[in-house]
């Protein structure tokens, strides 16, 4: 097939959203499909046009940003253009641009298929509310146009203001999860580069530092924590300065997080790579997701965690309880309770064994080839049924 793949932000930008989109598209080109990706040229010194893993990277020039969007005049006649040439086509939401291709893909008779990540919520101000509604309208639109809506788990989707509406164009589909394989040696290295004076044990948190993550909630609970073990340290894994949005959110909580920088108990290690993620995680004693909003509908980062036999501690919101309910590797607390969360933390580090699970097993179930042949499948009914009306 010849798919295309359409969505504001592709990687080198990081987000759960984008991680998504690669390892899904690298899966598709895997299994023998031509893929496309058509997304934004957010950063002027990306190139335009590229061919990375083998997925073919159109690139729409950004006029000017509106809050955390972007408003790319060149992308209607791309669009329309790139459409023509695929056989379905495949969505990232939220995205502004999302009904205009949907609606193409009616038009056109291409089988659209839209991957719906979570909900939106824009920082305050006017412009940034204008823009949410904006979104929150496309959205809509193409949950109409499209022919099929995938989405992580059901628990997420009966809980989502925007997919409750539309639970009959639902299909649930894991997502892809896949880290390298690296060596002992690596690992070590990682440890000694980012914790060498060895702190113990080691929290570790995988996100955008962004408003919805939490991370005020992680740092209220590092009081209680640090009585019960004094050489905690946490590592933060992930972009941290000038997120666009983010900027006072960042300022707000500088200055605690730099009284602990000092003392060692809290390390920026930046935005690593699948070859760093996968010498981060090992060096862990527990993850946090201490997510506070419908903006986390899963969390990618749980499983990766997992899959390394570190356990985690996740809020109680739709979706994102969801890891630790499923594979019983962590714990689950309130939404915002620092005290909640200290306590998990402390259970877990005191007890690190009875948070431990198959693996493997869990692995096996995030493949991303299988994930992208759930995709195939959905593709393929979608031609079926338009071939029998």
């Amino acid at each position: 097939m010849k798919i295309l793949i359409v969505l504001t932000y592709y990687r080198p930008h990081t987000s759960g959203l984008t991680i998504y989109a690669e390892r899904l598209a690298k899966a598709l080109v895997n299994r023998g499909h031509s893929v496309t990706v058509l997304t934004s040229q957010f950063e002027k010194s990306l190139p335009r046009k590229e061919i990375l893993d083998g997925v073919n990277i159109v690139r729409v020039p950004v006029l000017f940003r509106l809050s955390k969007g972007v408003i790319m005049p060149a992308f209607g006649y791309l669009a329309t253009k790139l459409v023509l040439e695929h056989e379905v086509i495949q969505l990232h939401l939220p995205q502004f641009d999302a009904a205009g291709v949907a609606l193409r893909g009616r038009l056109f008779n291409k089988p659209t298929i839209i991957t719906y990540h979570c909900d939106l919520i824009m920082p305050s101000g006017v412009v940034a509310w204008f823009a949410n509604k904006a979104v929150l309208m496309m959205n809509e639109l193409a949950a109409i146009f499209a022919h099929k809506i995938v989405t992580y788990t059901r628990d997420y989707a009966e809980n989502s203001i925007y997919l409750r509406r539309y639970l009959r164009k639902i299909s649930v589909a894991l997502p892809p999860v896949v880290l390298p394989e690296i060596s002992t040696e690596k690992i070590e290295e990682f440890r000694v580069e980012h914790n060498p004076e060895n702190h113990s044990p080691v929290i570790g948190m995988a996100a955008r530092f962004a408003t919805e993550k939490g991370v005020e909630v992680l740092l209220k609970a590092m009081p209680k924590v640090l009585k019960e073990f004094p050489d905690v340290q946490v590592q933060f894994a992930g972009p941290y300065k000038n997120i666009i949005g983010e900027e006072n959110y960042f300022q707000r909580l500088s200055a605690r997080i730099e009284a602990y920088e000092k003392s060692g108990k809290w390390k920026f290690v930046g935005v690593l790579n699948p070859d760093k993620m996968s010498a981060f995680y090992p060096n862990l004693d527990v993850l946090v997701l201490p997510s506070l909003n419908s903006t986390e509908a899963f969390g990618l980062v749980q499983i990766e965690a997992m899959i390394n036999g570190i356990p985690c501690v996740a809020s109680n919101l739709p979706g994102v309880r969801q890891p630790v309910k499923m594979h019983d590797m962590g714990e689950i607390i309130p939404i915002g309770d620092s005290d909640a969360l200290a306590d998990a933390l402390i259970r877990i580090l005191r007890n690190p064994t009875q948070y431990k699970n198959n693996f493997n097993a869990i692995k096996m179930k995030y493949i991303p080839d299988k994930v992208a042949k759930e995709y195939e499948n959905l593709f393929a009914s979608i031609t079926k049924d338009n071939f029998h009306r």
